[in-house]
């Protein structure tokens, strides 16, 4: 089995912490607002942001041996450089903006993964970083298209609106497989344990995040934020 599977099989408690999110059954139910998708973009801004930095970080030190790695991080790079504008961009069609967003504050689950990505790569291994990779990747092929088509339809947005959602759902299957012939590269077991530890760490974050987007409580139509 290669690596990829064993990433997937090591890490599949860990990612029922996202695929469960109360918010995934809030869109469902109609429980979902304007104030949970801006809510929602402003946290993919503030980690998106940074995830040319963390790939740039990544591949300056990456070791000799994983020199393939390094190739398709300039690859990476080239195709996810710029995506937090197309997030502003959302953001203003739905009335907020880009000044706003830009001062906006990160909930504390993203200050910590972001947090946690550059200490990995600065002090631990750099390898580290593809399980961040794992997560959002997967993240987008499983939940970003329907529940974007689902969040429009409800929200009678225009598709201005979704060039986040809409695009990585379509992007991130060529992505995740590109993902998946890399995975199988790393053969090394500290490379292969720091990626999984990662993706552990990441599924937990983010998977906060998803859980504190506020929801549309029905008995008293207000909002919450999600236990």
């Amino acid at each position: 089995m290669g690596f990829f599977n064993t990433l997937q099989a090591r890490t599949e408690a860990e990612r029922q912490h996202v695929t469960q999110a109360p918010v995934v059954k809030a869109i469902a139910e109609g429980r979902f607002d304007l104030e949970s998708y801006t809510w929602f973009l402003t946290q993919a801004y503030h980690h998106v942001k940074h995830t040319v930095p963390l790939m740039m970080s990544c591949g300056a030190r990456l070791p000799e041996r994983l020199e393939f790695v390094r190739k398709a991080l300039v690859e990476y790079i080239d195709e996810e450089y710029g995506h937090q504008e197309w997030i502003l961009n959302d953001l203003e069609a739905c009335g907020v903006s880009k000044a706003d967003s830009r001062a906006s504050a990160p909930h504390l689950s993203i200050k910590l993964m972001v947090a946690y990505l550059y200490d990995q790569i600065e002090r631990g291994n750099p390898a580290a970083f593809f399980g961040m990779v794992q997560v959002l990747e997967g993240t987008s092929i499983e939940l970003a298209t329907p529940l974007g088509q689902a969040i429009q339809e409800q929200l009678q947005l225009p598709d201005t609106a979704f060039s986040y959602l809409f695009s990585h759902g379509a992007l991130d299957q060529a992505h995740f497989e590109f993902f998946r012939n890399l995975m199988d590269g790393i053969t090394e077991p500290q490379d292969q344990q720091a990626i999984v530890e990662a993706a552990k760490v990441v599924y937990q974050l983010y998977g906060d995040m998803l859980h504190s987007i506020p929801l549309v409580h029905t008995a008293e139509g207000k909002h919450h934020a999600a236990a």
